[in-house]
């Protein structure tokens, strides 16, 4: 089996929606702050040239001509801004060679054009309106130019657009703090169900429980059906397991007793026969304890203190061959295995160390994750050669015949750890013998 790597979690719910929210605000934000005031402008520039076009048409209104065919200069308009040096509106007539000006632009003219823009006195941006005119006595038009600085309304457009961004910001403020309240609210049952699921993990409770809205109802329902199941058919499980186990034993038991009373030849016979049996019943029991846990979302046991056991019984059952164990793993370390099982796992693994070991086993970490941990069981030993690693994981494989064991061991320890969505791996140890590397899974915080 391979271990997938673990994958970047993606957002939460909240956030996803918070951000999208964000995103839609920002993107409304923008777009009213930057369109609002071009609307803005165009209106204010709109309601100037109505008033301009007002000047125009009362200039219009004063151009006559002398006997002479000359240009009269028209009387003063209606708006005495007109008289006022570089007031801000001005006016122009202009026929062939001939400029007439109004007093408000004294020395200056009017320069520019619609591209560029049009400048007046002190370089003052104006908005600028035209008209040519034919009048009975000249044989050319009379180009009439009314104009009013702007720069009087690109202030109050300012004006105006630092409090709609003021307004605007405060008001996508108020709308995000909404819809974070709005989110929280509509998460809130789900954050529920997350404490419910940690206080089932933890072995505080077996079932979830709690009011819920409609749209949860029914998985909170189908999970506290399949935790009421999973359980249920574990223990029936277990149950047939140990039944079976005394309902075999004691005939197991006559059979080897009334086949070590034949002759040699029948002996030789029979027995290769009921050690497979014996091997098949192993092995089928070893599968129905691995079956799981009593409480798997509550797992949780350290490897450390279970070592120390382990090593302390293997140490008189082989008194006779000197084997040390170190046991360098943290103590604070806990993986998400029932107790059982991780002595299922790691007492196969020692005790085929204390077998092939020549002095030394050395139980340490080889790294781990935010959601697994690797344990390292190495011995000083002959191990394995490199092509029979697999082999070796097969139900029923025995490498050497001559000690004892029904080869089932390493395979219980593989098949238990991938129960858990774990792996077993074996490799050549720096010690010189066998290093048995599992991935078990961390608790989850």
């Amino acid at each position: 089996m391979q271990i997938k790597a673990p994958q970047t979690p993606l957002p939460s719910l909240r956030s996803r929606l918070l951000i999208a929210a964000a995103v839609w605000l920002l993107g409304i934000t923008l777009a009213a702050g930057y369109l609002m005031p071009s609307f803005i402008k165009t209106y204010l520039v709109d309601q100037e040239k109505h008033q301009l076009y007002i000047y125009l048409d009362e200039l219009t209104a004063q151009i006559d001509t002398d006997s002479d065919g000359n240009v009269i200069s028209p009387k003063p308009l209606s708006n005495p801004r007109f008289q006022q040096p570089y007031s801000g509106l001005y006016w122009s007539l202009n026929v062939a060679d001939t400029e007439l000006r109004s007093r408000s632009l004294w020395d200056t003219r009017i320069s520019g054009d619609e591209e560029s823009g049009f400048v007046g006195p002190d370089k003052q941006s104006l908005i600028v309106l035209t008209r040519d005119i034919l009048l009975p006595d000249l044989d050319v038009p009379v180009t009439l130019t009314v104009a009013i600085n702007q720069e009087r309304l690109l202030k109050t457009l300012t004006q105006l657009t630092s409090g709609l961004w003021l307004i605007l910001l405060i008001m996508a403020g108020g709308i995000l703090c909404l819809i974070w309240l709005q989110v929280s609210w509509s998460l809130w049952p789900l954050r529920r169900l997350q404490k419910n699921l940690k206080q089932v993990r933890e072995g505080e409770t077996s079932e979830l429980s709690g009011v819920y809205p409609a749209e949860i109802r029914p998985v909170v329902d189908d999970l506290n059906a399949l935790l009421f199941h999973y359980q249920e058919i574990l223990e029936r499980a277990r149950n047939h397991a140990g039944n079976l186990s005394h309902a075999l034993k004691t005939p197991i038991a006559v059979l080897n007793n009334e086949v070590a009373h034949l002759n040699e030849q029948e002996q030789l016979r029979l027995q290769p026969s009921l050690q497979q049996l014996q091997q098949h019943i192993d092995y089928h029991l070893g599968r129905a304890r691995m079956a799981g846990a009593t409480n798997i979302l509550s797992a949780k046991t350290a490897p450390s203190p279970r070592v120390d056991a382990i090593s302390m019984a293997m140490d008189k059952v082989y008194a006779n061959r000197g084997v040390v164990l170190v046991n360098e793993l943290d103590s604070d370390l806990f993986v998400a295995i029932e107790k059982r099982d991780l002595d299922e796992i790691i007492g196969n693994l020692i005790e085929n160390s204390y077998k092939w070991a020549k002095s030394l086993i050395r139980v340490h970490q080889l790294e781990q994750t935010n959601d697994t941990v690797v344990l390292a069981i190495e011995d000083d030993g002959p191990g394995i050669e490199d092509g029979a690693y697999q082999s070796a994981l097969k139900r029923g494989v025995r490498l050497d015949e001559t000690t004892p064991g029904t080869g089932l061991g390493l395979n219980i320890v593989n098949e238990l750890a991938h129960s858990y969505r774990g792996e077993l791996t074996l490799n050549r140890s720096q010690l010189g013998g066998l290093r048995a590397s599992i991935t078990l899974p961390k608790p989850r915080q």
